[in-house]
């Protein structure tokens, strides 16, 4: 009877602790900022903490994130009722992320915006965008006042995809992609609009950005398999370009723990 009555008290607390653990693990789970469901969608917005501790930050993301998933849910909707062999598993799930990459002289908060799709098709699908929030003026803006010129094949924006080119090429080459076809890479033109999304890389001197880093989706610059890639370009290559505002707010060297992020 003792034996039985220890065995009940060993499971019991077993148990105990199983039901613990998925109890923390459901509150590590953050709740999505935005949640939509229907039968043709189940869409998903998350920010940070660092941005939501912002309120015209956080009001900002928000507008733009609900604004996407309205428009993906009307557009799934439309498709359900047309088309509905286009959900053979459910509905599609989509999911906007809001990432705080670095905040510069307490001003320039620059964030990383992923995207991601399942809609049925051969692999899930991610994109990757940036914005570069001035808290100060309240409002996005670019990398525009940090330089001279931004001109359309300019002497900075030349420089930038010179940067980027070679970087991308050293990160193929440590990914073992010896014989990669450069075509994609090439391609990129040195216009701020299209040279890719760009944000303030972090420092090692606190409050400063060591530099500018290009964020490119699956299928930018390589093939799908290879993932995504980020290309960074050092302050000093652009030291040449700078305006004043660039040169207080550029400084130092990128830490070893960024050049180790998951590309």
């Amino acid at each position: 009877m003792t034996s039985l009555r220890l065995s009940r008290t060993v499971v019991l607390a077993g148990a105990v602790a199983c039901m613990a653990a998925l109890g923390v693990a459901l509150a590590a789970e953050p709740k999505p900022d935005i949640s939509i469901k229907t039968k043709a969608l189940e869409a998903s917005v998350f920010l940070d903490a660092k941005i939501k501790a912002d309120p015209a930050l956080a009001a900002n993301s928000v507008a733009e994130g609900r604004k996407w998933a309205e428009k993906n849910r009307a557009e799934a909707d439309k498709d359900h009722e047309s088309n509905p062999e286009l959900f053979p598993n459910g509905p599609w799930t989509m999911e906007r992320k809001y990432e705080t990459r670095s905040v510069v002289d307490g001003r320039y908060v620059s964030i990383v915006r992923n995207d991601y799709e399942n809609t049925g098709g051969a692999h899930p699908n991610s994109s990757t965008d940036t914005i570069l929030w001035d808290k100060t003026a309240g409002k996005r803006i670019s990398i525009r006042p940090f330089f001279t010129e931004t001109d359309d094949s300019g002497q900075t924006l030349k420089a930038m995809r010179l940067g980027v080119v070679a970087s991308l090429k050293t990160e193929k080459k440590q990914r073992g992609l010896e014989d990669f076809d450069v075509s994609a890479i090439e391609a990129i033109e040195p216009k701020l609009l299209k040279i890719g999304p760009v944000s303030l890389a972090p420092s090692t001197v606190k409050g400063k950005s060591s530099g500018l880093t290009f964020h490119y989706s699956p299928y930018a610059v390589g093939s799908y398999a290879e993932g995504a890639y980020v290309a960074f370009v050092p302050w000093e290559t652009l030291r040449p370009y700078l305006t004043p505002e660039g040169v207080r707010i550029f400084g130092g060297a990128r830490p070893k723990h960024d050049e180790d992020r998951p590309q």
